[in-house]
């Protein structure tokens, strides 16, 4: 289901984002909010052979796996008049070019416990996605990341990107598979300049 199928005629929109999106939406929005979405765990289980990988080593980027009783901290970016066609096409291009992500309406939580939750549009990865790479230990999935380069930029990048927003932005949370691949990918970028 495209976007644009559930958004017709809609002059307000809040997009969730929890990995790039975090540091960088580039569209255009209202405002933005820090918060959560219950019901699913963020994941190293996506291949990525554009932006941060290529065909002969895609690269492992975040995607969402349901799981009862999880969630997962991100920004939810509200787009409004204009802005929400824009940024969906801009998104079906960004996310269309990382193995064709789809699309589903959750409940986004903003942080502060006055705040009511609001509907937000969001991008998945499924396992049916021919780019899915699916669970791997946090060590090979750093290895993976430590090495691999795309038309954006370096896998490592985006990894350490998403932990230092987590840490500024979410101390409280303790995002134990984001933090692990980060350790083990750390630790192999150390291995290959002492081997040099």
């Amino acid at each position: 289901m495209k976007p644009q199928d559930i958004l017709v005629a809609k002059s307000s929109l809040w997009i969730f984002g929890y990995g790039s999106l975090v540091w960088k939406p580039d569209f255009k929005y209202k405002r933005s909010k820090l918060g959560y979405i219950r019901g699913y765990k963020r994941r190293f289980w996506h291949g990525d052979n554009f932006h941060r990988g290529n065909d002969e080593l895609p690269a492992r980027v975040v995607t969402l796996i349901p799981e009862d009783d999880a969630s997962t901290w991100g920004v939810a970016f509200e787009v409004t008049g204009t802005q929400v066609e824009e940024a969906l096409k801009y998104l079906d291009v960004r996310e269309g070019k990382c193995g064709g992500y789809v699309t589903q309406m959750v409940e986004f939580h903003p942080e502060g416990h006055e705040q009511p939750s609001v509907p937000a549009l969001l991008y998945i990865a499924t396992a049916d996605n021919p780019m899915y790479l699916g669970p791997a230990s946090p060590e090979e999935i750093g290895a993976r990341i430590a090495v691999c380069q795309g038309k954006t930029g370096h896998n490592l990048e985006y990894l350490l990107r998403l932990a230092a927003f987590m840490r500024s932005s979410c101390p409280q949370v303790e995002d134990h598979h984001l933090f692990s691949v980060e350790a083990a990918a750390l630790s192999m970028v150390a291995y290959m300049l002492a081997a040099q």
